[in-house]
């Protein structure tokens, strides 16, 4: 994209969003009758603080250049949503802004949905830092997802590093430092952001493996792949893991774990011990 291009479509994206909202939605008084829907220019520069020839030349595609520090009022004056807000500062030609820790994650109904029709298959959607936002059953048996692990309840890497060693396979290190690379380069969408930064500080309290190599900087995304996990009862298991990405929420991810046949083997066998009925097809 050109930078005459750039700066039009962020022009387009202002309108469009400006439109979308009316003095009510943002705490305005109606006011006179209005001739097209949504807020007025001076409105959004009023509720931005900045001044409304500035505000016009950004809706009219001039090249001037809004400072982080605006592009944040923008965003809260438009009540853009967190996806939003990063494709402001994208048309606008600045760094991915950092992620603020006080937004509460929710999944949409339709990826729960989604989630819970793997059934069989173990499955789990996470949100930014890594909560589990989202679990089926099959997940729930393997991973013990339901049980919260205090101080950070839901959250992947707590629940893995915060283990006691003895509970980890004999492929540990191959696991750890292949989520925690995974982690890494997840975490680097989000510079600044203090929830990162107190779990990895909480992190490096509690474990020592994680103190040891977060700091070599491996870094590695992967959307597929196999995985050799420890169950405390079961054993060690082997699934296919498949990560997908979602476009309109890139902060969420839904990860697969399809066993392989020893491991859905093994599976079937706890759940038929357990003695639970409703469990009985689960990975079959």
């Amino acid at each position: 994209m050109s930078e005459n291009e750039r700066r039009e479509a962020l022009a387009d994206f202002l309108r469009k969003r400006r439109a979308h909202l009316s003095p009510a939605d943002v705490g305005l008084p109606a006011g006179l009758r209005r001739r097209t829907p949504g807020l007025r220019r001076e409105e959004v520069a009023q509720l931005a603080n900045i001044g409304t020839s500035w505000y016009v030349w950004l809706e009219q595609g001039r090249d001037v250049h809004p400072s982080a520090q605006v592009l944040e009022s923008l965003a809260e004056a438009l009540r853009l949503t967190p996806n939003e807000r990063r494709h402001l500062f994208l048309l606008a030609g600045q760094a991915f802004p950092p992620a603020t820790s006080s937004i509460e994650e929710t999944l949409q109904p339709v990826l729960q949905r989604m989630v819970d029709e793997f059934g069989p298959i173990p499955a789990y959607a996470s949100g930014r830092r890594w909560d589990y936002l989202a679990w089926n059953d099959a997940a729930d048996k393997i991973f013990n997802i339901a049980q919260p692990t205090p101080p950070y309840a839901y959250n992947v890497l707590w629940r893995l590093f915060s283990a006691p060693p003895e509970r980890h396979s004999a492929h540990w290190e191959k696991i750890g430092r292949g989520i925690l690379a995974e982690f890494r380069t997840a975490s680097a969408r989000y510079p600044g952001d203090s929830s990162f930064d107190e779990l990895i500080e909480d992190l490096k309290r509690v474990s020592p493996d994680f103190r040891l190599w977060w700091p070599q900087h491996e870094a590695r995304s992967t959307l597929y792949g196999h995985k050799s996990l420890m169950h405390p009862i079961i054993g060690d298991l082997e699934f296919e893991q498949m990560t997908l990405q979602v476009i309109n929420e890139p902060d969420v991810r839904i990860v697969i774990y399809t066993p392989e046949a020893e491991t859905r083997a093994k599976i079937q066998s706890y759940l038929l011990q357990q003695g639970a009925a409703d469990n009985q097809a689960v990975l079959t």
